[in-house]
């Protein structure tokens, strides 16, 4: 059989959680909290379940969760939007980037996606029938060049997919980024997929820029998050979409035949956790930050060039003074050698650089954090 997918073999992400395994290391390689979900969750998910309410929900979710993230969107950002027409639950953020590229890509389109970039986008948009457009960030900053943003659009371009926070290089983007963006959107009638997972977790006082916030952004835009990131339940697939009414619509034209619909036991437990511990979101940013110093501080004896984690719950290391290795034989070595698994960056690239840069996920207990630092600091 000829494969759809030709160049696609098993995640980096299972391949290191496997070798994490297999030689008992500490695992801070897949994105992943150490940590258990909110008790409140876990007990309203097992109510509900016991209370029966274990079919079909509504394919674009149970309308006592898209309430509550309607009124989380206007606490948050300020804008008001329609829960039944511009809200859609999914079973995790990536199958609300999945079927949004499939609602708004032709055969022959063009998606701009910036590399590293999540590797779910290109995947998805060659199912599509797309092309993937790779532009380069560049480390240590990783900032978009904006001019070359504008040099990459033509004819066949149909939308740009922004991550902000970002994943893997945990940098957010700026008011500035975000005029240009906007500028090149309604210059070239472009539609936007913002993948924003990482919302409420930004640090040292960065601000987040939704696309909710600007109405003229959010006009054309799919804007995507997860419940999984935000709650410690990323095993729950659980995440939404928000986009206008029309965009909606056609999202959910695809969606109806993806999953039809999500866990209804969860959404009716995450309803209860979004209106009752609503503080936890708010929380967030804090307790990332100090898990983020935690582990930025005890590397402070190594040999890495720690690199500025400004959201997420990543943290970039240059290895240039350790060793001369590719970041993919790296990552092995650190695994069987030192008992650390991370994530070598060149794997979220199209075309990767020369660089040495490896990914390590600070969603972990302070002992892990410290244990994992320690081996490292030895190298």
């Amino acid at each position: 059989m000829k494969s759809k997918l030709p160049n696609l073999s098993t995640s980096i992400f299972s391949q290191m959680t496997g070798l994490a395994n297999r030689y008992q290391a500490i695992n801070l390689s897949q994105g992943f909290p150490e940590f258990d979900a909110p008790e409140l969750l876990k007990k309203q998910l097992a109510h509900y379940s016991e209370q029966g309410c274990n079919q079909y929900a509504p394919s674009s979710g149970v309308a006592e969760l898209q309430a509550q993230i309607a009124a989380l969107i206007e606490r948050k950002y300020e804008h008001v939007v329609d829960p039944a027409s511009s809200i859609t639950v999914t079973s995790g953020a990536t199958e609300a980037l999945f079927v949004a590229i499939q609602a708004i890509t032709q055969v022959g389109d063009e998606v701009i996606i910036f590399d590293p970039a999540y590797d779910s986008y290109k995947p998805a948009i060659e199912l599509a029938g797309g092309k993937a457009v790779h532009i380069t960030l560049r480390s240590p900053n990783f900032r978009i060049d904006w001019q070359q943003v504008n040099l990459a659009i033509n004819e066949k371009t149909r939308a740009i997919i922004i991550n902000t926070p970002h994943n893997p290089t945990a940098k957010i983007m700026t008011a500035q980024d975000v005029a240009m963006l906007k500028a090149l959107l309604v210059k070239h009638d472009l539609l936007l997929i913002s993948d924003e997972v990482y919302e409420h977790i930004t640090f040292d006082g960065h601000i987040h820029f939704s696309a909710l916030k600007d109405k003229d952004i959010f006009s054309r835009s799919f804007i995507i998050s997860s419940f999984g990131k935000t709650f410690h339940c990323t095993g729950w697939k659980m995440g939404y979409c928000v986009a206008p009414h029309d965009l909606a619509e056609e999202f959910r034209k695809v969606h109806q035949y993806v999953t039809f619909s999500s866990f209804t036991p969860a959404q009716l437990a995450l309803a209860d956790m979004l209106k009752e511990q609503s503080a936890h979101l708010d929380e967030l940013a804090d307790f990332y930050q100090q898990k983020r110093n935690i582990l930025v501080n005890a590397l402070k004896g190594s040999r890495f060039e720690v690199l500025t984690s400004e959201g997420t719950y990543f943290l970039l290391l240059d290895y240039s003074a350790i060793s001369d290795l590719n970041d993919i034989a790296f990552c092995e070595y650190l695994v069987k050698e030192v008992g650390v698994a991370a994530i070598p960056l060149s794997v979220f690239y199209d075309s990767p650089p020369e660089d040495r840069i490896i990914r390590l996920c600070f969603a972990k207990h302070t002992e892990t954090l410290i244990n994992a630092a320690h081996k490292l600091c030895e190298l």
